[in-house]
């Protein structure tokens, strides 16, 4: 740990003129006397580590002094190009091995360059979650992750439904959708087929010493990307049938839970009829479900079909009516 931070401490130095014993402490998270102490003792093992005395002092490297111990470790580099999301670095554990690696390029870029990193930072920044929902981080997400980076398999136990189900896996990828974490994974049955699990429902994971071979022909984000669609078509298992003013078919994509099958509908609807309103054939979730979204239109919508959730937009429209007058 402190051979670690010793390190640490002489990338910081050769990459910036000089650092006062508060801004190194901050950086390391320990105390400025440990700093003092680290100080001597890189001084005592000949790097010319120096102390500016005065209130604009600090500390230095004099002479020119550079480390060769700048080349990237492979968990390094791999979290260098992960460095936009540091909320996902700190959940899956490779906070410490982002920042070396931040520290180790800084250190070998010219000096007109080292700002690269705090002038990126504050002009681009990834805040995965939804809007007005508590992130959580899995328990489990660490060990997960381990086992991705390192190509493990695992014996998991998740939970589904009532019950609880215990698998091989073979962990392909991550994937951080809306602050949900998911685990993009091969089961080790002989028939090689990926799934994906959400790791918020793990109960246990257990690495196996036995590595696997990776399919070099899987593309995370085609995966994803298809088994997202798949996912959002296959919970659409009703029909809405729905005139809609102009401003309606404005607003229809953003009220329902599939955009993409809200254009699809009025794509396919016909010409608009004498007052200008459109008819459409939605896909939807459920009936409660359409109709706590259309609802949201209010006077913008008229369900024509099917029948029961026309009457539930009856009561509603009756209801609104005794609640504010006719």
């Amino acid at each position: 740990m402190r051979a670690a931070r010793l390190i640490k401490m002489v990338l910081l130095l050769q990459s910036r003129p000089s650092m006062t014993a508060a801004e190194l402490a901050r950086e390391l998270e320990v105390s400025e006397r440990t700093i003092t102490r680290d100080a001597q003792a890189l001084s005592e093992a000949g790097v010319p580590v120096y102390a500016d005395r005065g209130r604009a002092g600090g500390y230095r490297l004099i002479g020119g002094y550079r480390t060769r111990l700048t080349g990237l470790a492979r968990g390094e580099a791999e979290a260098l190009f992960l460095s936009g999301v540091p909320g996902a670095l700190r959940e899956m554990g490779l906070e410490d091995a982002a920042s070396a690696a931040r520290l180790k390029v800084s250190a070998a870029l010219l000096p007109s360059l080292r700002d690269a990193s705090r002038t990126a930072a504050q002009r681009f920044h990834l805040d995965a979650p939804n809007w007005w929902s508590e992130p959580r981080t899995p328990e489990l997400l660490p060990a997960v992750a381990d086992a991705v980076w390192d190509d493990l398999r695992v014996t998991a136990r998740y939970r589904k439904g009532e019950a609880e189900v215990e698998r091989e896996l073979e962990p392909y990828g991550l994937v951080l959708k809306a602050g949900i974490w998911y685990l993009c994974a091969r089961v080790a049955d002989g028939h090689g087929s990926f799934r994906v699990y959400r790791i918020d429902r793990f109960t246990a994971v257990t690495p196996s010493p036995d590595r696997y071979t990776r399919d070099d022909d899987f593309d995370l984000p085609a995966f994803w990307e298809a088994q997202a669609e798949r996912f959002a078509r296959s919970i659409l298992r009703a029909e809405a049938v729905v005139r809609l003013s102009p401003e309606g078919a404005r607003r229809l994509p953003y009220v329902v839970g599939d955009r993409g099958a809200a254009r699809e509908a009025l794509e396919a609807a016909g010409p608009p009829d004498g007052d200008g309103w459109v008819t459409v054939t939605l896909a939807v979730e459920s009936e409660t479900v359409a109709h706590t979204q259309l609802l949201s239109l209010g006077p913008e919508v008229e369900v024509l079909a099917p029948d029961s959730l026309r009457a539930r937009f009856t009561e509603a429209a009756r209801q609104l009516a005794r609640l504010y007058g006719t």
